[in-house]
């Protein structure tokens, strides 16, 4: 355990001498200034744990070092025992009120010095395990607020931000049904037998580069990113959030991710299904839970990503009656798709203005 180191301030080396000798008794350690000004350098660059100070100093005297003492933040709570003359209470009492801890009048009495240095120096311990106490604390709160903001922005990358919003203020995200969701399916076309030709770490690196592309663009055009299942990704438009017209902003997306892939590294095709219905949404899993969408209008959107040539943009009845007249398109007619039976579709061949 380390000994407590105390500075001895005093312009009279005699009285330096004596207060060294009594310190080495009662097992502390010591070092010495004889004015103000040297006893700022000591503290600046000592460990110091209390300091025994003389009034009447030349440079600076004992009010001018302890008023300097008083003003540094480190130095604050460091204890200050006055060393005076009997001819100088009034002094001494001057600097109590400045800050001073107690006084040891001259001559000095051994058994008074051990007893005022014990009493200072059990007072900065205790003052010392409060402010370490303190500290944890502080560091644990500030490692809370670090662990909130990790799990917040989580939470931000699993569920929509409404849903967050609302995770947060009931404790849960309640299932619901929507009436009018308008849901788009994009599938990369051919990305099956990429994988099989090309190592994981390619494969993984360039599908997070064109998904964080998607990511932004869904952003831009006030769709939702739901999911990515496989090679393909799921947004919503007028779900959480309100949309004005969630069928054009859908297909303006479209397009964006489209031309998006295909500047990738390596270029792709997208294949995009869009359709306009209710869903059920709410949030499945303990261990891993996610946010999801169920119902005929989702199957309806996939099932249309997977239909036709590569590049095609593909809408349902019911969201083409949304945007006829206000984008170029055409009907193929009735059509089978896996599941659903007969179902007419629409193609869109050019981005709404």
């Amino acid at each position: 355990m380390r000994r407590a180191l105390i500075l001895v301030v005093d312009d009279e080396p005699f009285n330096v001498d004596l207060l060294e000798q009594e310190l080495e008794f009662l097992d502390y350690d010591a070092v010495s200034a004889s004015n103000g000004h040297e006893a700022l350098e000591v503290l600046a660059r000592e460990r110091v744990d209390l300091v025994l100070l003389d009034i009447m100093m030349p440079q600076l005297d004992g009010y001018g070092a302890l008023a300097r003492i008083r003003v540094q933040p480190a130095w604050r709570h460091l204890p200050v025992i006055m060393i005076s003359a009997l001819n100088e209470m009034e002094s001494v009492v001057r600097c109590i009120e400045l800050g001073a801890e107690d006084y040891l009048p001259k001559p000095f009495e051994p058994v008074l010095l051990k007893a005022r240095i014990g009493a200072c120096l059990e007072k900065k311990r205790l003052h010392d395990l409060e402010l370490a106490h303190m500290e944890q604390i502080e560091a644990q709160m500030r490692e809370i607020v670090v662990q909130r903001q990790r799990a917040d922005a989580l939470l931000h990358v699993i569920l929509p931000s409404p849903a967050v919003a609302e995770l947060k203020a009931t404790n849960r995200v309640a299932p619901r049904r929507h009436e009018e969701v308008t849901v788009m399916f994009a599938d990369l076309v051919g990305f099956t037998s990429y994988c099989d030709r090309y190592p994981p770490e390619e494969v993984v690196e360039n599908l997070q580069l064109l998904v964080e592309s998607f990511e932004e663009i869904t952003s831009v055009h006030g769709l939702e990113k739901i999911k990515t299942a496989g090679d393909a990704f799921m947004a919503v438009a007028g779900l959480l959030a309100p949309s004005a017209d969630p069928v054009i902003a859908s297909l303006r997306c479209a397009f964006d991710m489209a031309e998006a892939a295909r500047r990738a590294s390596p270029a792709w095709q997208l294949r995009v299904g869009i359709h306009l219905g209710p869903v059920i949404a709410g949030i499945v899993g303990r261990q891993k839970f996610a946010f999801d969408l169920w119902g005929d209008t989702v199957n309806v959107a996939a099932r249309l990503s997977e239909f036709g040539p590569a590049g095609s943009i593909h809408l349902s009845a019911a969201a083409w009656s949304r945007v006829v007249g206000r984008c170029q398109g055409r009907t193929l007619g009735l059509v089978t798709l896996k599941g659903k039976g007969r179902i007419e579709i629409f193609e869109c061949i050019g981005s709404p203005e």
